[in-house]
């Protein structure tokens, strides 16, 4: 029991909420309710839950000799020896087995995604973690990937405007994570040893690299609902021509789930720069509740607004 509850630390759970992604195809192009659409991404999501898990793993592999002299990392399931080497590199191999075999199962171009993402991450842990900017493109390519992995396993066609706004946002998140992680370094006096690149940023580059993609976020999002197409919804919808006043009708209801992100990244800038986190998002979304509900509200606002408004 005690090892597997090492294996469960080691592959990072809290990293799992990243596949998510997978479903912006599938709710944005509104197949939500399309015949076994739901039940493919899904498989595509356990299927990247187990190959993410499985770049973990291989990243503490990697690097248990110097996570060994860390005085946190040492803590680790694998260099601490809570979790025999060899028993993860067995969960390494199985779960890379398991997942692109389950992968290939599904479509050829989703097959492919999963190869080019374990490349690249086999990459960032090699050394491409070790260089300053680069870093933060490979981190933001994750989501990227994640994303058109969703899309090419129900075959569905990505707006531009949705893909601008995947990648301003997955580098807002990336450079978030760093300015996180620079002001609780700074704030706990342990300067930039602890992440070799930090030595390559300044405070003030990384500021004006958050507000940059901050920004470029909150206006492709802002050019993405505005010219998102009208999805025709089915029996489920709600009339609205009936209902409201002709001043009122219009068909860019999408812009209403505007206020969502930008509330969003504003409370994201707070965490980072007031209350010294945003070091991981994941940890930061699944513990902070103003950003929990603004979440979940701005899901059900669209998921409303794109089936259920007619």
């Amino acid at each position: 029991m005690a090892i597997l509850i090492a294996l469960f630390k080691t592959v990072r759970p809290r990293q799992w909420l990243k596949n998510f992604a997978l479903f912006g195809a599938l709710i944005f192009t509104g197949l939500l309710y399309q015949k076994g659409a739901f039940g493919l991404v899904t498989q595509a999501f356990f299927i990247f839950t187990i190959l993410s898990s499985a770049t973990y793993i291989f990243n503490d592999l990697l690097d248990v000799s110097t996570d060994r002299l860390h005085p946190f990392k040492k803590n680790r399931p694998i260099a601490s020896g809570a979790l025999p080497i060899p028993v993860a590199f067995f969960a390494l191999i199985s779960g890379t087995i398991i997942g692109l075999t389950w992968a290939y199962t599904l479509n050829l171009f989703f097959f492919i995604s999963c190869l080019v993402y374990l490349f690249i991450q086999v990459l960032y842990t090699g050394f491409l973690k070790k260089i300053a900017i680069i870093d933060v493109i490979v981190i933001a390519l994750g989501y990227l990937i994640r994303v058109y992995a969703g899309a090419f396993v129900i075959s569905a066609h990505m707006d531009v405007w949705f893909l601008l706004t995947v990648i301003s946002a997955s580098l807002f998140l990336a450079v978030g994570k760093r300015r996180g992680e620079m002001t609780l370094m700074m704030s706990s006096g342990k300067g930039s040893s602890t992440r070799e690149t930090l030595k390559h940023y300044t405070e003030k580059l990384l500021d004006i690299y958050t507000a940059m993609f901050a920004t470029a976020t909150w206006i492709t999002y802002s050019l993405f609902t505005f010219n998102h197409p009208k999805i025709v919804p089915d029996g489920r919808a709600l009339s609205l021509i009936s209902i409201l006043p002709k001043t009122l009708i219009s068909e860019k209801w999408m812009m209403i789930t505007i206020p969502f992100v930008v509330y969003g990244i504003m409370r994201y800038l707070q965490l980072i720069y007031e209350k010294n986190e945003g070091e991981s998002p994941e940890r930061v979304l699944f513990s902070d509740k103003p950003l929990i509900i603004t979440v979940g509200l701005w899901v059900v606002v669209i998921i409303g607004v794109l089936y259920y408004i007619a």
